[in-house]
């Protein structure tokens, strides 16, 4: 028993943010149907990973929506779905036929979640724009960068998969609690500069309460400290150091054999380039898993930084099972953690579009409209 057995979401396929949401669903038991569109005649999008981590658990279903039939069958599937994922821009689900006003009459319990980047409304709602784009206009982009230099994107994590799809999941499973009570579906306005700024609200406060400046890489989480942040090892490899706390800050420096006297304080922060100097020097001189074996066990917060295809090995990882490995992907295991119900992940039903005729005869279409819709390219 999964905590969403028994719940219906029917995913549009999309990229990135989309699909991580519906494989977060999956993962505690949500039935996920994705809907493709045809390979033949698709954009050349490149299928870079075959075995999709993202398609873990779900089922998929290949159908033309630039036909009444097709968008039909996407209509009787919604008819009967809990939840409905579309990551499209403003009015692209309307044109189709598929909008919340189309649907939510006939599926009033539907949860509608609508995941992009810019959200439903307002000045940039039309324009295309990527993960870097979004996390920039939230305010989030700007605190990743060191003093002087220009900011540096997280890669997608924060927009796409924290801010976007994370959220987006969130505001389902809100939808689905309060559903428990009014037996009302709603809309889900997922937007990625909306999660990527509220995931920078401690910043506000600390912003407004003079803890931080806007001298970005001269504060204490930002790169500016000297005991929070990274520092290359001997072999080229990397420590993280969190040390803020003053009695972890101790540990460190006795960790170096740092007598505390021979330097600064640790709040000098007119003093922090010359501390983080030294600092640097001292991690030169060991190799990661030298200082890894220094710090364990000591309340140093002082860790290897581990590139991902060490984190699988790393002996604290291997205890929690963080990776598992499916269809020969290592892949991170579901998170969070339940003590009764936990999630659990599994391979894709099939190669997308492998469940087509299995989800048709699901949603009662006789064998024969079901070759017919095969045979005119409704489906594939």
């Amino acid at each position: 028993m999964r905590p969403l057995d028994g719940i219906k979401v029917i995913e549009m396929a999309g990229l990135a943010p989309s699909p991580y949401c519906g494989m977060l669903l999956a993962d505690f038991g949500a039935d996920v149907i994705v809907v493709d569109r045809p390979s033949k005649g698709a954009p050349e999008i490149p299928n870079i990973m075959e075995r999709n981590p993202f398609d873990r658990g779900k089922r998929s279903i290949r159908v033309n929506l630039k036909t009444d039939e097709g968008t039909g069958i996407v209509k009787r599937m919604i008819s009967g779905a809990d939840v409905l994922v579309e990551p499209y821009r403003p009015g692209v689900m309307e044109s189709l036929g598929l909008g919340p006003d189309h649907v939510m009459p006939s599926n009033p319990g539907l949860i509608y979640g609508r995941l992009t980047g810019w959200g439903q409304k307002g000045a940039y709602a039309d324009m295309a724009g990527h993960d870097i784009d979004y996390i920039g206009v939230s305010g989030a982009l700007s605190l990743f960068r060191r003093k002087g230099e220009r900011p540096l994107p997280p890669c997608n994590l924060l927009g796409d998969f924290a801010g976007g799809g994370m959220l987006c999941a969130m505001g389902i499973l809100l939808a689905l609690i309060e559903r428990n009570h009014s037996g009302k579906g709603q809309v889900v306005d997922a937007a990625m500069v909306d999660g990527s700024a509220n995931l920078s609200v401690m910043f506000y406060g600390m912003l407004a309460h003079g803890l931080m400046t806007l001298d970005i890489g001269t504060n204490v989480l930002d790169s500016g400290a000297p005991f929070y942040q990274t520092y290359e090892t001997a072999d080229g490899k990397y420590m993280a150091v969190g040390a803020i706390e003053a009695r972890f800050y101790a540990e460190l420096l006795k960790g170096l054999e740092i007598d505390p006297g021979s330097i600064p304080h640790q709040m000098d922060k007119e003093k922090w380039p010359e501390i983080a100097e030294r600092f640097a020097a001292l991690f030169k001189t060991r190799t990661r898993d030298e200082w890894t074996r220094i710090f364990e066990g000591k309340d140093a917060c002082v860790a290897p930084v581990l590139e991902l295809n060490e984190v699988e090995h790393h002996p604290h990882n291997r205890e929690r099972e963080l990776i598992v490995t499916i269809e020969d992907v290592p892949q991170p295991a579901p998170a969070p953690r339940l003590s009764r119900t936990p999630g659990r992940a599994g391979p894709a039903k099939g190669r997308r579009g492998a469940n087509t005729r299995e989800v048709l005869g699901g949603l009662g279409y006789p064998a024969e409209e079901i070759q017919k819709f095969f045979d005119k390219e409704i489906v594939e």
